[in-house]
């Protein structure tokens, strides 16, 4: 063991922190991982081992007070472009079917849908252009 240069165990205890890093997919050990890869730097421009554990600590704990709380925001935001039937929501459709509280048929974006009205007393003639409020299952609700 005498004969293994310091940065080789920094790099092996990178290597190892890699594993769990794609086991448990936790970005923090990757972190970690980049510390240990530092520190091995330090270790092969000849730096002792105080350098070389205070580089460790000091690039790990940048990392993850930086990285982290970037990262958590970029989970919590919503996709901004809508898909599915979040990016129909809104959209104008054309009655090709009379369409009242107990159904019809419009054409939206292309396809015909099964619809109703949202006010079941409120009836849209053929020819209609009418708004997409929401989906449920296949059926657009329309105002």
């Amino acid at each position: 063991m005498d004969d293994i240069d310091a940065w080789v165990w920094w790099l092996v205890g990178a290597a190892a922190l890699g594993i769990p890093l794609v086991v448990t997919a936790m970005p923090e050990f990757g972190m970690l991982a980049v510390g240990a890869v530092a520190a091995a730097a330090m270790a092969g421009l000849g730096f002792d081992v105080v350098v070389q554990v205070l580089v460790f600590a000091v690039v790990s704990v940048a990392l993850i007070a930086v990285v982290r709380p970037i990262a958590t925001r970029h989970r919590a935001e919503r996709p901004r472009l809508a898909t599915g039937i979040d990016a129909l929501k809104g959209k104008q459709a054309l009655v090709l079917e009379r369409v009242d509280g107990s159904g019809g048929r419009i054409k939206l974006a292309g396809e015909v849908w099964s619809a109703r009205s949202l006010d079941g007393g409120r009836a849209y003639e053929v020819g209609q252009e009418v708004d997409v409020v929401d989906i449920e299952g296949a059926t657009a609700i329309v105002i």
